[in-house]
């Protein structure tokens, strides 16, 4: 991502070494995959051994954690395509 004067912070930490706007939607995708990764399938499904073992997770805090990054990455998004501050490839 291009650095201009008006870029805010917060949007200049969520992609400042991602260059593309292909490369922020590959991270925002893959936030959401690892989102649903989070969700403790282990508390649901308890009686299958083969779930604890493949999800390991087995509380809400790294959901809690994905779904605010998720939006960050989101917003942040939408103002660089407002702004049109992709470097251009």
């Amino acid at each position: 991502m291009e650095k201009k004067d008006d870029t805010p912070l917060w949007v200049f930490l969520a992609f400042s070494s991602i260059n593309t706007r292909k490369g922020a939607l590959i991270l925002i995708w893959g936030c959401v995959l690892f989102t649903f990764y989070c969700i403790p399938w282990s508390l649901f499904f308890s009686d299958q051994a083969w779930v604890s073992k493949i999800f390991l997770i087995d509380d809400w805090s790294w959901l809690a954690m994905m779904i605010p990054m998720i939006i960050w990455y989101w917003v942040s998004l939408k103002w660089v395509d407002k702004n049109s501050a992709w470097e251009d490839q």
